[in-house]
């Protein structure tokens, strides 16, 4: 397997060549017989990769009732925003209706 060296992208065969998908980089094969290529699985256009950014959560949950919604589910986390000899800021976030809001000790 070869990786294209403008963009790291994979080279896949195309005739008498390979090319990059990414940039189109092509590099011919025809001039040098020594190596040789070979496409072992169908690369379908279809199969993408979806990328799940915001959704994810990986944050803990506990017990809080939303002021906005009234949902009794949160993630929660801890943040230090006040000096270091005072207690850290809990901050909330509801599953339901994605409200934050924070508490203090």
């Amino acid at each position: 397997m070869e990786f294209c060296p403008n963009c790291g992208g994979m080279l896949l065969p195309n005739g008498d060549k390979i090319k990059c998908g990414s940039c189109g980089y092509e590099k011919d094969l025809s001039a040098d017989k020594t190596n040789e290529y070979a496409v072992s699985e169908k690369i379908q256009a279809k199969d993408n990769i979806i990328m799940k950014g915001e959704d994810v959560e990986t944050l803990p949950t506990t017990k809080a009732v939303c002021p906005e919604c009234g949902n009794t589910k949160a993630f929660w986390w801890l943040l230090q925003t006040r000096s270091a000899d005072e207690a850290p800021t809990r901050f909330f976030k509801c599953t339901e209706c994605k409200h934050t809001w924070r508490e203090y000790d």
